[in-house]
């Protein structure tokens, strides 16, 4: 597989505070890879660090396979853009003037991409209305057009839809995806509205304290949020020739205890256990999603 970007032992030391340690990720080209974490987990540390704006203390990460160390990183790094914390755009400019002044930044040769980039956006009727006078959505929509300048294919979106309405978080999610499925931009994106992020992410890295607790994909992560009922019953041996009659899935986990997948009738089930003489003891139904699975990963507590 072709990674974005990769870290490796990565660390990151604030006197005596680890904001990242011993930090392990892999961002696969094409994917919208979901960061999740706490408050203070270390989330816009990895941001700052891998645009350049902070050094690690140890480690290393790379970027399309260049290293941090290598002088050509640099190079690499125009391949990317990024809004971290809040979007960064002149109030006092119009949408226009902001691009411009990005890409004079750049050094780029022409404005030749900024009408096109500000449809992609939908801020292309904005005329000479400043950007003070945008509202929130706009303004985050203008930050993400103002990291499009130099037509990276890596973007990295720090927290892009808190504080907005509903209306503005259906429109950056609009764009995101058609970043990712149109222009084929790889997104790395960090938020703590994790049932919006549900509806985005390809990928998903968890961190806590610092450092990666797990990487996962979504196919990956619905198959472990299946719908499922934990069951205790007098004998598995018996259950399963029962879930083999039923054919229904299912994943034994003791002698005593099993998972069953999908919908299933308890008083049938109770029914065709009988038959076995085999006792259901207690019956318990799960159905996790990307929240509860966060929080059953890292122990409970806040999960931003």
């Amino acid at each position: 597989m072709e990674y974005v970007l990769t870290t490796s032992a990565l660390s990151k030391k604030y006197k005596k505070f680890d904001a990242l340690r011993d930090f392990t990720m892999h961002i696969p080209k094409g994917a919208i890879y979901g960061f999740v974490g706490r408050n203070g987990a270390g989330k816009t540390t990895l941001i700052r660090v891998i645009c350049g704006l902070q050094e690690p203390t140890a480690g290393e990460y790379a970027l399309y396979g260049v290293s941090n160390r290598d002088g050509k990183i640099a190079k690499s790094r125009r391949r990317m853009g990024a809004v971290v914390e809040t979007p960064a755009i002149y109030p006092d400019m119009t949408a226009e003037d902001n691009l411009k002044q990005q890409a004079l930044v750049l050094g780029l040769p022409s404005y030749d991409s900024i009408p096109e980039i500000l449809k992609l956006v939908g801020l292309e009727n904005t005329g000479k209305k400043k950007a003070r006078h945008f509202s929130l959505g706009m303004k985050q929509r203008l930050g993400i057009a103002v990291a499009l300048i130099g037509n990276p294919d890596f973007i990295v979106l720090d927290e892009p839809i808190n504080g907005l309405d509903p209306q503005g978080i259906v429109e950056v999610r609009e764009l995101i995806l058609k970043l990712n499925h149109e222009h084929g931009i790889t997104v790395l994106i960090s938020s703590h509205i994790l049932g919006e992020l549900a509806k985005l992410a390809t990928h998903y890295g968890f961190i806590e304290k610092g450092h990666i607790v797990r990487e996962i994909s979504a196919s990956e992560l619905d198959e472990v949020c299946r719908k499922r009922i934990r069951v205790e019953v007098g004998d598995t041996k018996a259950l399963v020739r029962v879930l083999d009659r039923l054919k229904k899935e299912y994943e034994i986990l003791s002698d005593t205890e099993a998972y069953i997948y999908g919908d299933i009738v308890l008083s049938e089930l109770v029914l065709e256990l009988a038959k076995e003489n085999c006792p259901l003891v207690s019956s318990h139904e799960q159905d996790e999603n990307l929240e509860t699975y966060f929080i059953n990963l890292v122990g409970g507590g806040e999960n931003a």
